[in-house]
């Protein structure tokens, strides 16, 4: 892909759907779904640092997710325990931050363990940061949001009138970080499923029926090239 002719967005966001029924059309238990998308979600992340992205989230599991089965839900806690490991190996290699958003409390302490071990054994990589969405839902995340900015005004005093959107933004999960500039939903559903709700209000969105195990390099090139052949405009300007 020529950087040149077709510069690159900042962030990019990633709803990785399709594992379900690609597992399905390969006539495999669900849990070969989520594990050929484990498998996929490595090596885009090794293509996502080489391409020379800024910022790179996936929505890895929702908090709507624990509706499911719990045959299903612990299948995915176990994945979880088994490519923290490899993520880790993965992210060191390829100069890569690993960074984690949503509320990690409800998962089991090994695996909170391992969440901040991925966190600070990549924390001084300078690439690509690879940003993890668990147990993690826009609206959550904004009404976690929302208590804490009226706790510390309480405490403090401070003139609520002076709270505008920069100081909002400042105390969500990615507090820090540039919003999206695109956002790629696998799987042809066209829904933002609670995702980056307040972040994505300027994003240009780009859905393939591409099921996410199958998604690799030559997809999110097409998703960037489409993004390029889009006018950019806010504010109705």
């Amino acid at each position: 892909m020529d950087s040149e002719k077709r510069p690159l967005p900042r962030h990019v966001a990633v709803i990785l759907d399709g594992n379900g029924r690609w597992a399905k059309a390969h006539g495999v238990p669900r849990a070969m779904g989520h594990k050929a998308g484990c498998e996929a979600l490595e090596k885009m992340v090794e293509a996502a640092a080489r391409m020379g992205l800024e910022y790179f989230t996936v929505y890895g599991f929702s908090t709507e997710n624990w509706k499911r089965s719990e045959e299903e839900v612990g299948a995915l806690m176990n994945l979880f325990r088994y490519y923290m490991t490899r993520i880790i190996r993965i992210a060191n290699e390829n100069n890569v931050r690993v960074r984690m958003i949503g509320e990690k409390s409800r998962f089991a302490p090994d695996i909170i363990e391992g969440i901040d071990r991925m966190v600070e054994s990549t924390k001084d990589n300078t690439g690509l940061n690879f940003v993890v969405a668990i147990n993690y839902g826009g609206r959550d995340e904004i009404v976690r949001a929302a208590r804490k900015l009226v706790e510390d005004y309480r405490v403090s005093g401070e003139d609520a009138g002076h709270i505008d959107e920069s100081v909002f933004a400042s105390y969500l999960d990615t507090a820090g970080m540039p919003d999206p500039d695109l956002m790629i939903r696998t799987s042809g559903e066209l829904r933002l499923s609670n995702y980056l709700l307040w972040q994505l209000a300027y994003a240009e969105l780009y859905v393939t029926d591409c099921l996410w195990p199958d998604f690799n390099q030559e997809e999110l090139e097409k998703a960037i090239a489409a993004y390029n052949k889009r006018e950019r405009r806010f504010g109705g300007r």
